[in-house]
């Protein structure tokens, strides 16, 4: 990754940088102010660790550690939310400024984690001690009375996180979402939409035999299928999804929209999704208010109309820079955290 210049991140952010603690979690502590490249040994600048990188800060599992990095915090609720009380409790008694957020945000995943009345009980109690909430979803908003919405930022400044292709060397429709115990995330819809474009697919499915046959029943001819049964490193992902024309799903989950980041750093369109950055980035082409039929139409325009494509593709990206480049995020976290502090 080529850190961002004062200019990227925004002349107003100045000096601020950001912690963000996941206490408890697997991912190992990793610092955004020195220079590094896609490889398989650190976490990509995406997700929550992109409201570290994009503000040169630090990204940590243990609070010690953020106690050491002496930047405020932005700390994640996970589990029963037990280790996010103990860190809160500890960071505050030093005089850190703290901000919280849900780690998983999927309105699913929210769900799941508030179901029990003590984990609710402890959230409200980490929500009223902490100086601030922020969500990277518009609905996460609403568990938590407050606090500001800013999306997870990607870094398309950036030409090491440039997974671009000529459109003459992309070909086919590669689905999205995998997970078919999730009903939100409308998978098999996605398959159905594709199988009616008469396009090569790529899905992931760790059952593959499941997979081909579901997509045999659909009419799609074993020779245009590619089944990959294991996850990826994220470059390797990347550079896989760059291989295809267009980015295809379903989703219904509310989440921050992983998915649509991914397809604009392959700078390609994605159809589908109405998660945060599928609305901000491809409003267009989404599937926020829109019917499968309408989907199915967007996709198959896309997949025949190059001019309808490169106008998708350069609003997409316009999109994305000015509202979830590292510039903009790192303006928005560092005038968010000022207010939360006063």
């Amino acid at each position: 990754m080529i850190l961002a210049t004062t200019t990227e991140r925004g002349e107003c952010a100045g000096n601020f940088r950001l912690t963000v603690l996941n206490p408890g979690g697997r991912d190992p502590a990793q610092d955004f102010s020195r220079e590094n490249s896609p490889n398989e040994k650190e976490h990509a600048p995406v997700n929550f660790h992109a409201y570290a990188a994009c503000t040169g800060g630090t990204f940590q599992r243990q609070s010690q550690s953020a106690l050491a990095a002496g930047l405020p915090v932005l700390l994640l609720l996970r589990g029963d939310f037990r280790e996010t009380q103990r860190a809160l409790e500890k960071l505050k008694r030093h005089g850190l400024t703290v901000v919280v957020s849900l780690k998983e945000t999927g309105l699913h995943q929210i769900a799941r984690q508030l179901a029990k009345p003590k984990p609710l009980a402890r959230f409200r109690e980490i929500l009223r001690a902490a100086d601030g909430s922020l969500a990277a979803t518009p609905e996460a908003l609403a568990f938590y009375g407050g606090g500001e919405f800013i999306p997870t930022p990607y870094p398309l400044h950036d030409p090491a996180w440039d997974f671009s292709r000529s459109l003459g060397e992309r070909r086919g429709i590669f689905i999205g979402t995998r997970e078919w115990d999730v009903p939100s995330r409308q998978h098999l819809a996605a398959l159905t939409i594709a199988a009616q474009l008469g396009e090569p697919i790529t899905v992931f499915d760790e059952d593959p035999k499941r997979c081909r046959a579901i997509l045999a029943a659909l009419g799609v001819a074993p020779e245009t299928l590619r089944v990959l049964n294991r996850r990826l490193p994220y470059r390797v992902y990347l550079a896989e999804v760059a291989r295809h024309r267009i980015v295809l799903q379903a989703d219904r989950s509310a989440v921050p929209g992983q998915v649509a980041g991914d397809a604009l750093l392959c700078r390609m369109p994605c159809v589908g999704g109405d998660g945060a950055i599928d609305r901000l980035a491809f409003p267009s082409t989404c599937g926020f208010g829109r019917s499968l039929g309408e989907l199915r139409d967007l996709a198959a325009r896309l997949l025949r109309d190059s001019e309808f494509y490169a106008m998708t593709v350069a609003e997409s990206q316009r999109d994305g820079r000015d509202k979830l480049g590292f510039a903009a995020t790192a303006q928005r976290l560092a005038d968010f955290f000022a207010r939360v502090a006063r």
